[in-house]
């Protein structure tokens, strides 16, 4: 976790099969509500496809950089079946979103990286996908071009409360 950069610079190499399966097995073991797994996940390696998300990601154009986009939606009806319109309105984004969490983490421990976009018109990317879920998030992933520092974080005494362990 602590190797995760955002990268927004790829090498023109082209990703490994088997490396690719083992983000999609890393998605497929994040948990989600009820088990439901309400998502769905799209891979793009056709450049057409790579410059039109990255059109829809406001001209972010390491998108179609990156030999590889995957994108993660939603599939809310799967998840309204058992918990109604809170599955439908929320957990089904938290399942997409932790899948795509699971993907990026497994990118990184396999040397690969990645940079997750959220700034994204959904129409735009809903319709190069060809879902009628929420696209969630979309991130590129390749190898990295460039080495980026590590970014700032907040104390971690700012961040939790309650009973939060003690340093001495």
């Amino acid at each position: 976790m602590q190797q995760r950069r955002s990268v927004r610079s790829y090498k023109s190499q082209p990703l490994e099969e088997d490396k690719l399966r083992k983000i999609f097995e890393a998605a497929n073991l994040a948990p989600s509500a009820g088990n439901l797994q309400a998502y769905h996940v799209y891979a793009f390696r056709e450049k057409a496809k790579r410059q039109a998300l990255a059109r829809a990601a406001k001209g972010q154009t390491f998108i179609e950089e990156a030999p590889v986009c995957l994108v993660f939606c939603t599939d809310p009806s799967r998840s309204a079946e058992k918990y109604g319109e809170r599955g439908r309105e929320l957990y089904s984004i938290q399942d997409a979103t932790i899948a795509g969490t699971f993907a990026m983490l497994a990118a990184v421990d396999l040397g690969l990286s990645t940079v997750w976009v959220g700034d994204f018109d959904e129409e735009s990317v809903r319709k190069v996908v060809g879902d009628p879920g929420r696209p969630v998030v979309m991130f590129s992933l390749g190898y990295a071009a460039e080495e980026p520092k590590p970014a700032g974080r907040r104390a971690i005494e700012e961040i939790f409360s309650g009973d939060f362990p003690q340093t001495d």
